[in-house]
């Protein structure tokens, strides 16, 4: 059974709950040699970054990926107002000795005492590292299930486009072969005239022509080239067949088809051959352009 080929740019997105704080995963990626993989969160989080660095691993062979995590604490309280006894209490006693001792009335309120420094502390909450860390892998899970989806998507269509491409690339080649002997004969043709019209007679030595002919042939003779020409093109349709991250490898066998298309245009000098070479080339390249995109 074969795999689904897979573009390298894609988007998915994910919510959900860890407790009162409500989280949602973005994930982007775009073009990249190798795996290169950003995790941005909130720095109180960042000890569940590991994680969603290794989840983004498992399902991802290479590409520039960001994931965004974006915690909304609003609908909870995640921070704990403490009343730091103490402090209050030395407080209160200071302002009745004061009272006291200079006969003064004691208007203390608890709001002018609580504007008093040190008398609250704030803290936030502990977060248990373990459970958060588990939800947001989870949303982070949904996130790159549409994600893949998306890439798998963009994938298809890229294999679809590669191989009518592909296709392309087999009738020029094709073209190619089939004017390559009239090229030859065309050259015998001309040589004889002109030995004729050099010579002045029809008296010529016809196994020398032949054996020019032959000279010329071996020159512009691109038969091996276009059978390893087609043999990559064969190559590439079985990877797009059997599927899976083949990015890398069909980039290589794209770089081999332009090698073959660029020995058959030096060695052909016929105006019909160049412009097909000149269009076979241009196919290469586009085929070399949607490859970039491919895991």
């Amino acid at each position: 059974m074969s795999e689904a080929i897979k573009s390298m740019t894609g988007y998915g997105s994910a919510a959900g709950k860890s407790g009162d704080l409500a989280v949602t995963v973005e994930v982007k990626s775009v073009n990249n040699r190798f795996l290169d993989c950003s995790v941005r969160i909130p720095r109180v989080y960042i000890f569940a970054e590991d994680r969603i660095k290794a989840l983004v691993q498992k399902n991802v062979g290479r590409g520039k990926v960001d994931v965004f995590v974006t915690i909304d604490s609003s609908a909870g309280s995640d921070v704990c107002v403490r009343l730091n006894e103490g402090v209050a209490a030395a407080y209160v006693a200071a302002f009745e000795e004061l009272s006291a001792k200079y006969e003064l009335k004691n208007d203390l309120t608890a709001v002018a005492l609580g504007r008093l420094p040190d008398v609250f502390t704030v803290e936030r909450k502990e977060v248990d590292q373990e459970s958060f860390t588990a939800d947001l892998e989870t949303i982070a899970s949904e996130a790159l299930a549409a994600f893949e989806r998306m890439r798998r998507t963009e994938g298809e269509k890229l294999r679809e486009d590669i191989l009518s491409k592909l296709d392309r690339v087999e009738e020029l080649a094709a073209q190619i072969a089939a004017l390559s002997p009239k090229t030859v004969e065309e050259y015998r043709a001309r040589l004889e005239a002109k030995l004729m019209e050099v010579l002045q007679t029809a008296d010529i030595d016809k196994s020398r022509i032949l054996t020019e002919a032959a000279i010329f042939a071996d020159k512009v003779a691109v038969d091996e080239e276009l059978v390893r020409l087609g043999s990559h093109i064969a190559q590439m349709r079985d990877m797009l067949a059997k599927g899976g991250a083949v990015g890398r490898k069909l980039d290589f066998l794209t770089q081999e088809l332009n090698r073959e298309a660029n020995t058959t245009g030096s060695k052909c000098s016929d105006v019909k051959i160049t412009a097909l070479v000149v269009d076979l080339k241009a196919e290469i390249e586009k085929i070399r352009e949607q490859i970039q995109n491919l895991e």
